[in-house]
């Protein structure tokens, strides 16, 4: 009994010192993660603020002596008629009369089209706290007339213009609404394709059939698939081939070619249909099986209690498998690109047949500018993008929760 207590103390000594090096290694990797997260958020908040030289093409105390934003809606459209040609005043009354104007709107024309400010110059967030006297310096030499100004990039206006040629107007309101257009469609289409998957092949599917294994093995590697060569896919079958369909002709949609949002939301949606129902088929998997058998006891049959006892309890772990998904997809870029995403666009999605823009592809083309205000812009979008994700995904598991707490679980 002696010899049995002295192997077994020698065994709970080295046990231990493994556990508390795993511990160790836990410890340092999340300590390391959590600074590289700490790193990137600076990063970016380094970019979307700091000082700006601005040079104003009319000063504003050169139009009025009141400040601009004091003024009434009638004297910034007097202000406007008389500092721009007649026939670009009659474009902005035609699409929409100055009458329905709210006085914010024709404040921004009247920034934009008579004040129009320039970006000279900006400087990072880090620069702009700690060497102000020396950025004062640089703007007297080099940029003189201009004044400076600390810019946050993240701000109602960004967040309400559209694309544009200049960085300090460009904003990513049509990036915004084609986001969630998109992400919402692939989604709608994904959603029940992968979980119907999930259920026959759990539930119904004869996994001794050699057709059934094939198709649970090409599951799993397709969820394993480089994203560019979904976007392969769509631009060859939902941008080419089906073109009368994704184009919105066989509708009576017309001036429209494939790339639309619903052939970015099927591509989308064939990328994401791995991660839902793999994920949705642990879920189910993960149901008590004395839950089945208590149902088929009651007389119930396959179907029903698969609908009202096997998908109630397994749809929390399912709707963390399509939070999973929407967190992959909302971030993608490569078949978006290949799939129709414009780089350029002004005009806000209306349907399934308008052409689009999502944020990272609005981030990629930002970033790959020789001007170095556009990387600020981007920067300020990557903000936006994250904080739509988080909101989505804040959505998702809410919902989640209250299914979960509705179970009982």
């Amino acid at each position: 009994m002696r010899d049995a207590a002295d192997l077994t103390s020698a065994g709970i000594g080295p046990r231990h010192v493994r556990a508390r090096a795993g511990q160790a290694t836990f410890f340092l990797s999340t300590l390391f993660a959590l600074a590289a997260l700490a790193v990137l958020l600076l990063n970016i908040a380094d970019g979307a603020l700091g000082y700006v030289a601005v040079k104003n093409k009319v000063e504003p105390a050169q139009l009025s002596s009141r400040p601009l934003d004091q003024l009434s809606k009638e004297e910034l459209v007097d202000i406007l008629r008389q500092n721009i040609t007649r026939g670009v005043y009659r474009r902005y009354d035609s699409e929409k009369p100055f009458a329905e104007r709210e006085q914010g709107e024709v404040y921004e024309l009247v920034m934009e089209r008579v004040v129009s400010p320039e970006l000279l110059k900006s400087w990072p967030l880090l620069e702009s706290l700690l060497n102000r006297p020396a950025i004062e310096s640089e703007l007297a030499a080099k940029y003189p007339g201009a004044h400076l100004e600390f810019r946050s990039w993240v701000n109602p206006g960004f967040l309400t213009s559209p694309m544009s040629s200049l960085p300090g107007q460009a904003g990513v309101r049509t990036a915004i609404l084609g986001t969630i257009a998109l992400i919402v469609a692939a989604m709608a289409i994904a959603s029940p394709v992968g979980v119907g998957a999930a259920i026959y092949m759990e539930e119904f599917a004869n996994r001794k059939r050699r057709l059934n294994q094939v198709v649970e093995t090409n599951i799993n590697n397709l969820s394993g698939v480089p994203s560019i060569i979904y976007g392969m896919l769509g631009l060859v079958i939902f941008v080419r081939i089906l073109e009368p369909l994704t184009s919105g002709a066989a509708f009576g949609e017309t001036g429209n070619n494939g790339r639309t949002i619903l052939s970015g939301a099927l591509t989308m949606a064939l990328l994401l249909l791995p991660l839902i129902i793999i994920n949705a088929r642990e879920a189910i998997r993960a149901v008590p099986d004395s839950l089945r058998q208590a149902s088929y006891g009651l007389g119930a049959t396959k179907w029903q209690t698969v609908r009202h006892h096997v998908l109630p309890a397994a749809m929390p772990g399912i709707l963390t498998g399509t939070i999973l998904a929407l967190s992959r997809g909302i971030g993608e870029t490569a078949p978006l690109i290949l799939a129709g995403a414009s780089t350029f666009i002004v005009t806000d999605p209306t349907g399934l047949f308008s052409k689009y823009t999502a944020l990272p592809i609005q981030i990629y083309d930002w970033t790959s500018r020789p001007e170095a205000q556009f990387r600020n812009a981007a920067a300020a979008a990557i903000i936006v993008l994250l904080a739509l994700m988080i909101a989505l995904n804040m959505t998702a598991i809410l919902l989640r929760n209250r299914l979960s707490r509705k179970r009982g679980l």
